[in-house]
């Protein structure tokens, strides 16, 4: 289940269009440890595992995301050593995918994903990717907070248990829209410190964070609240901007803009916080934007790397 099924996706990316062209990234952030994330289909190109490789080398990604399923699917041995070579030709390395499993609804959908689980995960460990990522939606229409929280420690901790045996860690994203959280009749988790509460519940050591820096803005979250985290804690981060003229409490989820689109968000704050833990895994945007779904491949792509290279260039 895609979280663009669940929301829908629009806005503008004017004040990116408009914005100066970035220079001089060897320069300006020789501190941080994490790489620049490629994953086209939330910006809107389409392209399958090897032209997403060709596309980061083209313009200066340094991660992309696994087509694990493709892998499973088209991929010989040789063929998969093939493209591996390649991306270590070019420094490139491995993101993170959504999880292949269905934990949000009843048991025995889940059951039925979660029997394919190891196979998808092996396939992972072939490709040498170690990182899938999911989100929680923060209400449900029926369970209370224990009740889900029981609900999502169970199921996700047993896919975690799957995934720590071919070394992949599961990043949980909360949801801090005040939108989603009074959406259905009971609240659950929207905010990092119930995250790490959900976390916990799990009982596995190889689970931790998504952090969004729009999630985390709309939940009135600080810097220091990412020093609080230690860089192994998060699995990986995405950078987005909120539309101007709404509050924090009118913020919807699929509405976003790209980093530094619009200044809503404090994108320094969020950025210093990564490098003050050291963070060193990848970075990547998830702006929901439906201006940018319709540019042209190439265009889209410039001027996503070039958002998230003056996001780094803050700091």
């Amino acid at each position: 289940m895609k979280r663009r099924s669940f929301i829908k996706s629009g806005v503008a990316l004017s004040a990116v269009l408009a914005a100066p062209s970035w220079a001089g990234v060897a320069n300006q952030d020789k501190q941080r440890e994490f790489k620049i994330s490629l994953n086209p289909g939330i910006i809107g190109v389409k392209a399958n595992l090897a032209q997403t490789l060709d596309f980061a080398i083209q313009y200066g990604y340094e991660a992309i995301s696994p087509y694990t399923q493709e892998v499973m699917q088209d991929y010989s041995g040789s063929q998969l050593e093939e493209h591996k070579a390649k991306m270590d030709a070019h420094d490139i390395s491995y993101c993170s995918t959504n999880i292949p499993v269905e934990f949000r609804k009843d048991e025995d959908t889940f059951q039925e994903d979660f029997r394919d689980l190891k196979k998808f995960c092996q396939t992972m460990e072939k490709q040498g990717a170690t990182r899938i990522n999911t989100w929680i939606i923060s209400s449900h229409p029926d369970l209370t907070y224990t009740q889900n929280m029981n609900v999502h420690g169970q199921r996700l901790g047993e896919c975690a248990k799957v995934m720590e045996d071919h070394g992949i860690k599961l990043g949980l994203e909360y949801l801090g829209t005040r939108t989603l959280l009074n959406q259905n009749r009971f609240p659950f988790i929207s905010t990092m410190q119930e995250c790490r509460d959900l976390i916990a519940e799990t009982g596995q050591g190889n689970v931790g964070f998504v952090l969004d820096s729009f999630h985390w803005h709309c939940a009135n979250e600080s810097r220091e609240d990412i020093q609080s985290l230690s860089s192994d804690e998060i699995v990986v981060v995405d950078i987005n901007d909120a539309r101007a003229g709404f509050t924090r409490e009118t913020l919807e989820d699929g509405k976003r803009e790209l980093p530094l689109a619009t200044g809503v968000i404090d994108l320094k704050s969020f950025m210093q916080g990564l490098l003050d833990i050291g963070y060193d895994g990848t970075v990547r945007t998830e702006p929901f934007n439906q201006e940018l779904n319709q540019m042209e491949d190439e265009k889209a792509l410039k001027i996503n790397v070039e958002a998230i290279k003056k996001s780094i260039q803050l700091v």
